[in-house]
């Protein structure tokens, strides 16, 4: 008993504070004004160490590789497993719509404004999709993907420093592991942070999982946990072997309640990185694949882009299995979950980008949004946890050999 409490004492702790705030949530609904302060602290918190976190672990972890051709190796290695992926989850959830076709049944509204009213270039976004103009902006979280490629860059150029920048390498390693322990005191308070705002999500957001929108969301979260755990423990296995699933399962749960506590991949970050550990993932493929996974790797996105697709087309009723339709949707799902993933509002953009590529009517919008929402809990699961499996099938395919924690 007591070597159970040691090892899964947390995971414990964190069910029973997820429980009591389903049942707050559920039950006692007045009290969740009192209680959400409590989880938007605790996530404030790990948002703000968030930013030294990923420019640490990714700076850290590039400067030290060893070898001029191994970090080009992971990159090219880590792309074709986050492309090959993404298309499966695709193709696979075509397939589940065409044996299991759902009627949307919804009426077209224009009471939703347009979030994506921006008639700057595309050349224009680019630029700001990538990079900010002031140092400063590379600070907030609505500028992630320019500070993933910052911090990158900045492991790149420690490592071509070579010994003259030595002091400047041990301050990253140091500051990496402040960091990790950082997130180990927070995580200390997460039964209560993620209990409480688990409660908020629960008043909020679960009486609307009904209604018109049932058999869509039905498909959505039946095929999502079934991909969740068949693809998820396949991938674990071409990883590591037979003992790859289990290994993958027993470290993933604390990552997959915090993404369903939070719906932030974001915020589950430090946990993959810890369960990337445990399950001995080098840390220089774990610290460069889970943080970028983190934003330009969503196999949830990818399941909803194709789902908020057949929506719009079941609502006009247009075919949507035509191989040209169903080839194009795979295209726009791509770049909307390895582009426009690490954009602010990036659901946004690949809804008017369906739009616009399938000249649909602009009254389609507000039903992809309202979907793009009620997937939001599993979806955020399956983007979040997705960054570990992946980074395994990376190591797998690097022939670097895992170093398992024993308990």
């Amino acid at each position: 008993m007591h070597k159970i409490l040691e090892n899964y004492g947390s995971i414990l702790l964190l069910l029973v504070g997820i429980t009591l705030g389903s049942i707050i949530g559920l039950w006692l609904p007045p009290w969740v004004d009192y209680l959400k302060p409590l989880g938007d602290i605790f996530l404030n918190l790990l948002f703000v160490s968030i930013i030294p976190l990923l420019f640490f672990a990714i700076s850290s972890s590039v400067a030290n590789i060893q070898g001029e051709n191994k970090l080009g190796k992971i990159i090219g290695l880590m792309s074709i497993v986050f492309l090959l992926t993404i298309i499966i989850a695709a193709i696979m959830t075509i397939v589940a719509l065409f044996f299991f076709p759902v009627n949307a049944g919804m009426a077209p509204s224009t009471n939703v404004e347009n979030p994506m009213n921006d008639q700057s270039s595309w050349g224009d976004k680019l630029v700001s999709f990538l990079t900010v103009n002031e140092f400063n902006n590379l600070l907030s979280r609505q500028s992630m993907l320019a500070f993933v490629i910052f911090s990158f860059l900045v492991g790149i150029a420690a490592r071509r420093a070579g010994q003259a920048a030595s002091a400047f390498t041990s301050f990253l390693n140091a500051g990496n592991e402040v960091m990790k322990q950082l997130l180990l005191i927070l995580m200390k308070a997460a039964p209560v942070g993620l209990g409480a705002y688990f409660a908020y999500q629960v008043k909020t957001i679960g009486p609307q999982l009904f209604g018109f929108y049932a058999k869509p969301m039905a498909l959505y979260y039946t095929f999502g946990l079934l991909f969740f755990f068949v693809f998820f423990s396949l991938y674990a296995l071409l990883a590591y072997g037979k003992k790859g699933p289990q290994l993958f399962w027993k470290n993933n749960i604390v990552p997959s309640l915090t993404a369903l506590s939070t719906c932030s991949s974001l915020a589950t970050m430090p946990a993959n990185l810890n369960a990337a550990k445990k399950i001995g993932i080098p840390p220089a493929i774990a610290n460069v694949v889970i943080p970028l996974g983190n934003t330009l790797y969503k196999n949830g996105s990818a399941i909803s882009s194709i789902l908020k697709i057949y929506v719009a087309f079941s609502m006009l009723g247009w075919d949507f299995f035509s191989w040209s339709t169903m080839l194009t949707a795979i295209g726009i799902t791509v770049l909307v979950t390895i582009v426009a993933g690490g954009i602010p509002n990036g659901g946004y953009m690949g809804e008017m980008l369906m739009i616009s590529i399938y000249g649909l009517p602009t009254e389609a919008i507000p039903a992809v949004m309202i979907i793009g929402t009620l997937v939001d809990p599993l979806a955020t699961i399956l983007n979040a946890t997705g960054d570990t499996v992946a980074a395994m099938l990376v190591t797998r395919l690097a022939k670097e050999k895992f170093q398992v924690q024993e308990d």
